[in-house]
């Protein structure tokens, strides 16, 4: 699933393009991804141009002035730009179709799973149910160790699938859990509410390096992801624990182990993690 960084790479790679330009058509090709598309976007949006695109958690939000477009790219979704007379493929389900120059250049969103979503938000998004509810933004100045100890007191569930709980923390899928856990040297096992003060300062500029450095890095392509022109991230590449059970510790050579939590697969040094 994209995460946070993939979404993020997604915006900076369309907002340069995009901002300010005029939507000529918006073409939609099925009845409904997660949710039914809105129908009338063509004329909603037509001769509207694009005033910004920022991110809420996994969440794209596009502003036309007049309301936003909310983009989520579910399991297997993508953003690309490409010419607008391009033929779509068979998973290329809508087409945000901007004039640029003398040409069209269409945004079109690829979701072979359809568990992507476009909302139209007419209101304020940010009271819309699926972002009222999320947390803290781990890039911003509010998160910080003194926040997460708060957040986490009395907590006895695992700080592993506690980092993936968005009601708290937004963005820190299951990839980024495990490298951030490695980088602060915790046991994702770890109750949450046990981890000292000392230890979440550790936690939260690891979470925040790691986040960061996989931005910097396109984000992690491992099956359907790729940047808005076609490219792949390479963040998969530096990975210290996700997806390297069996293989030795970058730091200490001890095999990475694998454990179950939550239904997901959690990776971890034995000897850098206690």
């Amino acid at each position: 699933m994209p995460e946070l960084p993939e979404v993020e790479v997604t915006r900076r790679g369309i907002a340069p393009v995009l901002v300010g330009k005029r939507v000529a058509s918006v073409i939609v090709r099925v009845p409904a991804l997660r949710y039914p598309l809105p129908t009338h976007l063509d004329r909603t949006l037509g001769g509207r141009h694009l005033e910004s695109v920022s991110r809420r958690g996994k969440y794209l939000l596009l502003d036309f002035g007049n309301g936003h477009l909310l983009i989520h790219l579910g399991m297997s979704g993508s953003l690309r730009l490409v010419p607008a007379t391009q033929p779509a493929e068979k998973h290329d389900h809508f087409d945000l179709v901007f004039v640029i120059g003398g040409s069209k250049l269409a945004l079109r969103l690829r979701d072979p799973r359809r568990f992507g979503a476009i909302l139209w938000l007419a209101q304020d998004p940010l009271a819309h149910p699926l972002l009222a509810v999320l947390g803290i933004e781990p890039l911003a100045q509010e998160f910080t160790a003194a926040w997460l100890k708060h957040e986490y007191a009395g907590l006895a569930a695992a700080i592993k699938p506690t980092l993936m709980d968005s009601h708290r923390v937004v963005g820190i899928g299951n990839i980024y859990a495990s490298e951030s856990l490695y980088r602060a040297g915790i046991d994702p096992r770890t109750a949450a509410g046990r981890i000292s003060l000392k230890r979440l300062e550790r936690l939260v500029p690891a979470i925040q390096a790691t986040l960061t450095a996989a931005i910097d890095a396109g984000g992690s392509s491992l099956r359907d992801f790729i940047h808005s022109d076609g490219s792949s991230g390479y963040f998969q590449q530096q990975y210290f624990v996700y997806g390297r059970s069996g293989e030795p510790c970058r730091i200490c050579s001890r095999p990475i182990r694998e454990l179950r939590q939550g239904q997901r697969a959690s990776f971890f040094c034995a000897r850098c993690q206690r």
